[in-house]
């Protein structure tokens, strides 16, 4: 799971540099589409087990919600945003993991985890809002990009609690196939929409290599990698790796893309990580 969670990091200033020549849409198809083709390839030898109704409506949801709606929205996100807003929102998924696994998956919230996910949710609102809305709307250029990064966190933690009991029954790799192949059907036609109304990519060296790498790295190889994990560690303890991210994708957008960080940045980075702190620290249950 640490592995898995530092190469997601580097996705946001991956993505960053590649929507700059794929519009938002085609970069989540070609993500889906490319992965699962990748893992597709390693799928002929094994034998997966019959799914039953119910896991293949929560497979297609995972794609569905988890990827395609994820995806296309950290897309839009990003290109509307900075790779480190993105890296530091990404916070949402641990605490929407925390808040929704009592009701989805029956797993109890404590008062340190409602204490934990109250702090995260205040310092996500402050790097929204990048202050006080109106009187530094000039400093805050990106709400709109990041609040569509909340939505997608929230995408995100929906793969991780539809996934955690499909992955107690079925093996990682066939699970994350099917859920590649449903999130890239549901984003054909949003795709084709982009592409009609004239947002064309550029498929350049840096478009392939971007595309190639969030696609192959990050979404095959990354998925599996976590879905065996979460197959055997609590969704509230799972949540704690995902706090890898925003330090390794913030460092990365500062240092690589020379991203500024203003004191509501820093701000509301202190009261996530404090909130994070809380819930997942030691003594945390």
């Amino acid at each position: 799971m640490l592995g898995a969670n530092v190469v997601y990091g580097t996705s946001y200033v991956v993505a960053r540099v590649t929507l700059e020549r794929v519009p938002p849409a085609m970069l989540a198809f070609s993500r889906l589409a490319l992965g699962a083709l990748a893992l597709g390839l390693f799928a002929r030898r094994q034998r997966a087990k019959p799914l039953s109704g119910a896991d293949r409506r929560a497979i297609a949801w995972m794609g569905i919600l988890g990827f395609a709606g994820a995806y296309v929205g950290s897309n839009w996100g990003i290109a509307h945003s900075t790779a480190t807003n993105a890296a530091l929102l990404i916070t949402v998924e641990p605490v929407a993991m925390i808040l929704l696994s009592p009701w989805y998956l029956g797993e109890r919230l404590s008062r340190r985890g409602a204490l934990g996910a109250t702090l995260t949710i205040v310092g996500t609102v402050v790097l929204v809002v990048n202050g006080i809305p109106g009187v530094t709307e000039k400093l805050a250029p990106h709400w709109s990009g990041d609040l569509v990064l909340v939505l997608a966190g929230i995408a995100y933690a929906s793969y991780s609690l539809l996934g955690r009991r499909v992955l107690e029954r079925h093996a990682p790799l066939g699970v994350t196939i099917r859920s590649l192949v449903w999130g890239a059907a549901a984003l054909l036609p949003l795709a084709g929409l982009e592409w009609l109304s004239g947002a064309r990519p550029a498929w350049t060296a840096t478009a392939v290599s971007g595309t190639l790498y969030l696609a192959v790295v990050v979404t095959a190889l990354g998925y599996v990698v976590w879905n065996w994990a979460l197959a055997r560690v609590p969704a509230p303890r799972a949540a704690i790796f995902l706090n890898i991210q925003p330090i390794v994708g913030a460092l990365l957008g500062t240092l690589l893309l020379g991203e500024p960080i203003t004191p509501f940045t820093v701000l509301g980075g202190v009261l996530v990580v404090t909130g994070l702190a809380v819930a997942f620290g030691p003594g945390a249950r």
